[in-house]
């Protein structure tokens, strides 16, 4: 995800303080309270950005939630880490809801974060589990419309809610601007999550509560990271963890135009755009899709060189699921992500890559390369942010004028891979989660027309896990709409109801 900012920063002006005549002269100051105020002006000014974050907002509400009235507590604010020296070195912001339903020790907790990386939760709290959400209109695509409005699909039904922005994203900074890089990365900064929740937990006394994590796109590879990071450092045993459209290994996740393997896992995605995009979509033919693709398709494409006949009947097929001519399938030799997206843009639209269903006129149609920002990234999603900060301001009473950074366009560029000779996965991770808990749990959900982080890697990957324990423990769902499909109303709340299921089924 990258995402413009939509707000301007906003400077402090100190006013100066204007000097009075006195009849007589000031009373020195003691020594002792001049070193404390020399102490605490040094401590001040080393807090840097982090001065801008007001004390915590604690409010009081309800929202109505299938014909039942839950009262909850909102919290927006944030969590301090500190280095060896004992300096506080960062801030990390989130929002809490909890119900005043039941035993609170024995009500689930979830943890929510974003991708990127460099994203804020946003995304998640505001398009899927929190109780308020943003309405983009009749269409469903107006950024100028966007509006809060109750949320009746809310996950707060089932669990309580903490929405954590990594550092950098949201309102989450360090106290010198030069050290946000230390958390760049996979380890570090699965490690800060971990700690974060930890505090959390400790603060609020929820050690008894079960625990789930909730991630999207890289937020998903990240959630069995942080999972493995609270065991091993933190001695948390998570309960599950639900994924939304994630990446769960990197030598698939982008090898879809590169050899076969990775082309027959991105095939259902472009088959299943088109199915939708020409409304001809069925279960059945989703079925036969990915049937196609992990058999004729990746074997033809990884075999030997096709006869005349046999090649006209491939192809041919290959034209009929993707919408394309023959000829453009033939001529990129059926690796056709690259093709199907250059033909759409033929007709005069540009398409989503996070959605291949959603498109916008192409304002540059003269160029010969695509110019024009993604429809759905650049789009309405934008007031994403400007909502938050409204919400957070007027409805949870966070005030605050340090920009808030939906998407921190640099941080992916900075971020720490690991070694460069093995592509990052989380295969491994889950099998570890697995075999270590007998109770864990993992729920992943794709949209099927979503060309970023397609089903066909997850599905794979989850087909070569081993059977782990009681059958039933992982689960794979797919959904209209793209990577964010649950800005759809129906996906989200068939999505809700699958979530509430799984959380039913402790």
């Amino acid at each position: 995800m990258r995402l413009a900012l939509v707000l301007t920063a906003l400077t402090l002006i100190a006013a100066p303080l204007t000097v009075m005549a006195q009849d007589r002269p000031a009373r020195a100051e003691r020594p002792e309270r001049a070193e404390r105020g020399a102490r605490a002006e040094q401590t001040s000014d080393a807090q840097g950005v982090l001065r801008l974050l007001p004390s915590d907002a604690v409010s009081e509400k309800t929202i109505a939630v299938n014909g039942r009235t839950i009262a909850y507590t909102a919290t927006a604010g944030t969590l301090s880490l500190f280095d060896q020296n004992g300096e506080r070195s960062a801030a990390v912001f989130y929002t809490a809801y909890v119900a005043k339903v039941g035993d609170r020790t024995r009500r689930p907790v979830t943890f929510v974060f974003n991708g990127g990386p460099g994203a804020a939760s946003a995304y998640l709290h505001l398009g899927l589990v929190g109780p308020r959400i943003v309405d983009f209109g009749p269409e469903g695509r107006g950024g100028a419309a966007a509006r809060m409005v109750d949320n009746p699909d809310t996950w707060l039904g089932f669990t309580d809610l903490v929405m954590i922005d990594p550092i950098s994203s949201g309102w989450s900074r360090t106290a010198k601007p030069d050290a946000a890089g230390a958390f760049f990365g996979v380890r570090r900064d699965a490690e800060m999550l971990a700690k974060v929740i930890a505090l959390y937990v400790a603060n609020n006394s929820r050690s008894a509560s079960p625990k789930y994590l909730l991630g999207e796109s890289y937020g998903g590879f990240r959630a069995a990271k942080v999972a493995r990071a609270l065991q091993v450092e933190q001695g948390i045993v998570p309960s599950g963890i639900i994924m939304v459209s994630p990446m769960l290994e990197a030598s698939l996740q982008w090898a879809g135009t590169s050899n076969a393997l990775g082309a027959a896992l991105h095939f259902p995605s472009i088959a299943a755009t088109e199915l939708d995009r020409t409304r001809t979509y069925t279960p059945a033919a989703m079925a036969e899709i990915e049937r196609f693709a992990l058999n004729e398709y990746l074997v033809t494409l990884a075999g030997a060189p096709l006869t005349p006949e046999g090649a006209k009947a491939f192809y041919g097929r290959v034209a009929q699921m993707t919408g394309l001519s023959i000829d453009a399938v033939e001529k990129a030799r059926a690796y056709v992500r690259g093709p199907y997206l250059r033909a759409l843009r033929d007709r005069g639209e540009v398409v989503s890559y996070y959605d291949g269903t959603f498109a916008a006129p192409d304002p540059f149609p003269e160029s010969e390369s695509r110019r024009a920002a993604d429809p759905l990234l650049d789009g309405f999603t934008r007031a994403l942010s400007g909502s938050f900060v409204g919400y957070a301001r007027d409805e949870l009473g966070f005030k605050t004028d340090m920009t808030y950074v939906l998407l921190a366009d640099g941080v992916a560029g900075k971020w720490d891979w690991g070694d460069r000779r093995h592509p990052p996965g989380a295969a491994e991770d889950l099998r570890q989660l697995l075999s270590l808990e007998p109770s864990f749990r993992l729920l992943i959900a794709h949209g099927r027309s979503d060309l970023v982080t397609p089903h066909g890697v997850t599905r794979y990957v989850l087909d070569n896990i081993p059977p782990i324990g009681a059958p039933g423990r992982v689960a794979l769902k797919l959904y209209r709409g793209g990577h964010m499909f649950y800005f759809d109303a129906e996906s989200r709340k068939a999505f809700g109801r699958e979530a509430s299921a799984f959380f039913g089924n402790m």
